[in-house]
């Protein structure tokens, strides 16, 4: 196994290349590691023109299981560095059809782990989402291109910081190890339709605990008002959950 470590920033020593290494690092040594400092490539589009960069760098992504994508959040999105780089990859990442939509390319069921960094203390970040689009923009890219996510590191806090706190350095030794096992080709189905499972019953136990409390307040002792009352209460509860779930769950400190 091939683990590629893709660094887009300003600064190859910064905290979000600290971070980095220190993924890399923590993989062990029987697998392949590789440190891609994306300020080291002249990276332009893909044209009908001779275009070796970006040839070579797609080699590497091919030559890789796992993608470890670590770039800073500036003004509240992904850094440039790395966005130029996933733009210019866009024709690789996926095959268009007639219509214009796009399904997964050459590097479909390959694994990725997004990583960044921002200013914003910890307590902000959390509570407003600052790095958010940043692991927006990867996720819908890596999802367009049928790559499996494997997880999220942040570093909030970061102005005036010149090392990595401790528990971040534990963290990203922990995910060095994770990475590093083998993967099935999507291995979070089966996690997905536990979790599914567990949403819909503690729902349906919450949609049954506000009924009971309605019920000393409102007339709901025939079927057709119970039923209606459940639909409702359900379809809110599910709605906030699955916008929970959909806009807010990203790693946030």
């Amino acid at each position: 196994m091939k683990v590629l470590g893709i660094l887009g920033a300003h600064k190859r020593q910064g905290l979000t290349g600290q971070l980095l290494t220190e993924i890399l690092k923590a993989v062990p040594e029987t697998e392949e590691t590789e440190f891609l400092y994306l300020e080291d490539y002249d990276i332009k589009p893909h044209t009908n023109q001779p275009n070796p960069v970006l040839n070579e760098l797609i080699q590497k992504l091919a030559e890789s299981d796992v993608w470890v994508l670590a770039a800073p959040t500036y003004w509240g999105g992904l850094a440039g560095t790395m966005k130029n780089f996933l733009d210019c990859l866009r024709p690789k990442l996926v095959y268009q059809k007639k219509n214009g939509d796009t399904i997964p390319g050459p590097f479909k069921n390959k694994h990725y782990l997004s990583v960044t960094s921002c200013y914003k203390s910890t307590l902000e970040n959390f509570i407003t989402g600052v790095t958010d689009p940043t692991f927006k923009t990867i996720d819908t890219v890596m999802s367009a291109a049928g790559v499996i996510k494997v997880g999220e590191l942040v570093l909030p806090n970061t102005f005036d910081m010149k090392t990595l706190p401790p528990a971040k350095i534990k963290l990203c030794h922990k995910w060095g190890q994770k990475i590093a096992r083998k993967k099935r080709k999507d291995d979070s189905t089966v996690k997905r339709y536990i979790q599914l499972f567990f949403m819909i019953a503690v729902m349906a136990l919450a949609t049954m605990g506000i009924q009971v409390l309605l019920g000393r307040v409102l007339p709901l002792t025939n079927f057709l008002a119970n039923y209606v009352s459940f639909v409702l209460i359900f379809f809110i509860l599910l709605a906030s959950i699955l916008h929970y779930v959909t806009f807010v769950k990203h790693r946030r400190r």
